[in-house]
């Protein structure tokens, strides 16, 4: 049965961007379809948001599998509604120099990044164009502008990813979707990242709390100033 909030659909959901993702809609009153690849990032985000009276399901699917997005978001529909929001957070990529990287993990990367993108996108946009409104944000990276070197593997998807995002809204705007694409430039903050980075300045870090909160204004912005693209940095970072 399905609840009578609004419903967003976060793919990718983890211990850091995607779970502050789903708890800042859930605060803003929508009930969270929650997707990831592996259920243990998904219980505790569920677990907290019901914490403080929120609405969650968790949903076990690969992204970059057709079939496997098809049939969540049949759950989906059938248990919660269709999502009016969709945030597609899901990423992989594997570090390596051109001649490092395999043919299967360079596909691999590409289908989570970029094609998995897609496929979420013509799960839920029958229903948005139905009602009218909707809303698509996809999570770039600074490797969404530059492809870095031994970053190959990153680049193509994400340069795919913008370039969706790009098509789709020129297409689906005057539509009344919204859809945007977020350049996050630099390392999202993490008990992980801070230990991997141990020596990095830690001003140099975005907190995936203001993050979140920059998706949601752009969910909430008016039509007639709708933000196709936004890039979100610390203000130590260069570029």
């Amino acid at each position: 049965m399905s609840t009578e909030a609004k419903v967003v659909a976060v793919i990718g959901v983890g211990p850091g961007l995607g779970s502050a993702l789903a708890v800042r809609f859930a605060r803003g009153g929508f009930a969270v379809a929650l997707i990831a690849r592996h259920d243990p990032s998904l219980q505790p985000v569920q677990a907290e948001i019901e914490s403080f009276g929120g609405v969650a399901r968790s949903y076990v699917a690969d992204a970059s599998d057709e079939a496997s997005i098809r049939a969540t978001f049949a759950r989906v529909r059938e248990e919660m509604g269709a999502p009016e929001v969709l945030l597609y957070n899901a990423g992989a990529f594997q570090a390596g120099g051109v001649l490092e990287l395999s043919a299967t993990a360079f596909e691999q990367a590409w289908r989570v990044n970029c094609l998995g993108g897609l496929l979420a996108a013509q799960a839920v946009l029958p229903a948005m164009l139905e009602r009218g409104r909707g809303t698509i944000i996809f999570s770039g990276a600074t490797a969404s502008v530059r492809g870095s070197a031994r970053f190959a593997g990153l680049a193509v998807g994400k340069f795919g990813l913008r370039a969706l995002a790009q098509s789709m809204a020129r297409e689906l705007g005057p539509k009344g979707i919204h859809v945007a694409h977020v350049v996050i430039d630099g390392g999202i903050d993490s008990a992980r990242a801070r230990t991997m980075f141990a020596d990095r300045d830690p001003r140099s870090f975005l907190a995936p709390t203001a993050i979140a909160e920059n998706y949601w204004n752009l969910h909430a912005q008016d039509p007639s100033t709708w933000s196709q693209e936004i890039d979100l940095r610390p203000s130590v970072e260069k570029f």
